[in-house]
């Protein structure tokens, strides 16, 4: 029935290695009672644990009804450990919360018996021990002897073909050992009982064989089986038993055992608990956060992109020039003296202007950016390019009467302020230097190339997103407001009221209160303006120069009226 085959059992703690089984061979009957004998550190308790499935061997073979167990799987072991083998342990190993009954019926519950069917076989098996009438008592209500029963009660359960008993006396008193190994002598009319003792005495007594090992080795055997018999009773039919268990059990189990231990349960659900929040509250505040940066960092860039232009300077000896911040220059001090003197300042601010702008090649850059071998473009949401031609617009139906400039702005004109307006534009070549590149004046400006980014930033009111070259949309604050500055610039209000305005404030009056103007959707999403050409407001004359004829009222007229109309597609 069972076979052991030059069996070798190697333990490996460092670099040295431990041989605990050299090459044992041994057979075994089916119904027999066989007792190991040998000195503490023989490799009996080894021999014991290979036998049942518990370690595996090194090298050799356990054969099972002429079955080899060298191509077993774990699952083949886990069957062949719980049905073909029972256990019973020096120490008992049973659950000291459950009942005698519950601790017996768990290799069934294990094997998916029904919860009749495991009841019925418990109380039977349970009453083959002698312990019928203990069925409800925990563990630690009992005896040492009546622990050991129900531990040979649990082992039985299953009905396997093999019990394994390791020192089952060991912690029992002469009278109790005597009662388990009777107990142990009857099972093994029926059944192969291998058993590990260090009693000879009992062993010799109750054991129908006797089987001594000596470092590693079998030196003697008291009634050996030959291969010769074991291949006569084996039958080559061995097929383990596969093990299952029923979500519903596992479930029930589970519960149950929560459900004993409610201090220890609550404790770790509560610590649990504790941990699966803080870390779910730590992954929240870190996401939110972070979310907000990123929020923040696209609005800001969105409001504010980074401009790189064709001129830059350095500010910080400007700076020191215009506060007079030249006090390290010895030849002008002259404190204590009873006369005071003129500072060079205008001129060193004018060297320093001119000679600090640097001019940046745009052209290397723009080819740079735009070669996908950098990867470039991979770390911006738009890239967009101004020129120094300005985009002329006009409203050809303005609340002036007639045609009027929307951009460029012309309304500091239009307030009276036209010399300063004249200067603005006159420097605004070297002032670029030191400027965003467009005037805070002008209301049109070209959207970003990014539709993600601009329906983040924007809310469609009325009207849809651009689809064509020649729409633009109007962008309204929060509060559905647009201010009358932008609507003196688009031509939507009088620019008349402008100068008046600024005329009784020089006189020493009050600013007039204007009347608040009110539009439906519809009204700005008929807004229509007319882009021209700078080179259409041009004249040419015979000898082939040009005149500058945006100031000829009828001339800009057939200028405007032969431009691109440009719609308000959208009022955002």
């Amino acid at each position: 029935m069972l076979q052991l085959k030059n069996i070798v059992k190697d333990y490996h703690t460092g670099d040295e290695v431990v041989q605990a089984l050299k090459g044992v061979s041994v057979n075994f009957r089916r119904n027999e009672f066989v007792s190991i004998l040998g000195q503490s550190g023989c490799g009996k308790t080894t021999l014991l644990n290979i036998v049942g499935g518990l370690d595996q061997y090194t090298s050799g073979d356990l054969v099972i009804n002429g079955k080899s167990t060298k191509d077993f799987k774990s699952r083949d072991w886990d069957s062949y450990r719980n049905n073909s083998v029972g256990f019973v342990f020096q120490s008992y190993n049973l659950i000291p919360h459950q009942s005698v009954l519950s601790n017996v019926e768990l290799a069934l519950t294990l094997s998916g018996v029904s919860k009749a069917e495991r009841r019925k076989r418990a109380k039977e098996v349970l009453e083959k021990v002698g312990l019928e009438n203990q069925i409800h008592k925990k563990p630690n209500q009992m005896s040492g002897g009546q622990m050991q029963r129900v531990a040979i009660a649990r082992a039985l359960i299953n009905d396997p073909d093999i019990l394994l008993a390791d020192e089952p006396t060991g912690a029992l008193d002469t009278e109790t050992s005597v009662q388990i190994m009777e107990l142990l002598k009857e099972i093994a009319k029926d059944k192969l009982v291998i058993m590990v003792t260090h009693n000879p005495e009992l062993a010799q007594q109750y054991s129908t064989r006797i089987v001594k090992l000596l470092d590693g080795n079998i030196i003697d055997d008291s009634n050996p089986f030959s291969d010769e018999d074991e291949a006569k009773e084996d039958d080559g039919s061995y097929e383990p038993r596969k093990t299952s268990m029923s979500m519903f059990t596992a479930f029930s189990l589970s519960l149950n055992n929560l459900m004993t231990k409610k201090g220890r349960t609550f404790l770790t659900a509560f610590a649990g608990s504790i941990g699966i929040i803080g870390i779910a509250l730590i992954l929240s505040l870190s996401s939110g956060f972070q979310k907000y940066i990123n929020d923040v960092q696209e609005e800001t860039l969105a409001t504010y992109p980074v401009q790189i232009t064709k001129k830059a300077m350095d500010y910080d000896e400007l700076l020191s020039k215009m506060v007079g911040n030249n006090e390290e220059d010895s030849d002008h001090n002259h404190a204590g003296e009873d006369k005071v003197y003129s500072g060079d300042i205008m001129g060193d601010m004018l060297v320093s202007m001119v000679s600090d702008v640097k001019e940046n090649d745009l052209e290397s850059f723009k080819n740079y950016i735009e070669d996908d071998a950098n990867g470039f473009t991979k770390y911006t949401s738009d890239i967009t390019y101004t020129y120094d031609t300005p985009l002329y617009v006009f409203n050809e139906n303005s609340a002036n009467g007639g045609v009027a400039q929307v951009n460029p702005s012309t309304t500091m004109t239009d307030m009276g302020f036209g010399g300063m307006a004249e200067a603005q534009e006159s420097t605004a070549d070297f002032m670029s230097a030191f400027s965003y590149g467009s005037s805070s004046m002008d209301m049109w400006t070209q959207m970003l190339d990014n539709d993600t980014l601009l329906k983040q930033q924007y809310d469609v009111l009325a009207g849809h997103w651009p689809e064509n070259k020649n729409e633009v949309v109007l962008v309204v604050d929060k509060n559905n407001e647009i201010s009358d500055f932008t609507l003196y610039t688009l031509g939507l209000r009088d620019s008349k009221e402008l100068s008046d305005m600024v005329s009784t404030i020089l006189a020493g009056g009050e600013a007039p209160e204007l009347e608040q103007m009110v539009f439906t959707y519809d009204d700005l999403l008929n807004l229509k303006f007319k882009v021209v050409l700078p080179g259409d407001l041009y004249k040419k004359n015979d000898d082939g120069t040009y005149t500058d004829m945006s100031s000829d009222a009828d001339f800009l007229k057939s200028a405007v009226a032969g431009g691109l109309e440009v719609k308000v597609s959208a009022v955002i």
